[in-house]
């Protein structure tokens, strides 16, 4: 028979472990480079740019497109990476949490 009451308290864990684990990637630091090291971006779990840097050989005013296009291209090589690194923190923290339901879809929690 299936247990609706035990369930329910199966989605309310679920949900406090969720909230737990995303309060948490705020901690995880991630740094990602372009122009061969030339522009350095650094993201958290949660996906928030916290820094870039550059190379003093970039603060040209005549390379502002080549500047710009390596900050782009840095900060969403962090970004990626940030979030690639949430979803496997997200996973490892809620491995088990639920059974194996086929069409589950737990997409919307990052899994």
């Amino acid at each position: 028979m299936f247990d609706m009451f035990g369930m329910m308290n199966k989605v309310k864990e679920m949900q406090a472990k969720m909230k737990e684990v995303q309060d948490n990637l705020r901690h995880i630091q991630v740094s990602a480079e372009a122009g061969g090291g030339m522009v350095k971006a650094t993201a958290t779990g949660d996906r928030r740019l916290l820094k870039v840097e550059f190379d003093e050989t970039l603060m040209n005013p005549d390379d502002k497109e080549m500047l710009a296009d390596l900050v782009v291209a840095a900060v969403n090589k962090a970004m990626d990476e940030a979030g690639e690194r949430g979803k496997e923190e997200i996973k490892k923290q809620t491995e088990g949490m639920l059974p194996n339901i086929p069409g589950l879809d737990l997409s919307n929690f990052g899994l």
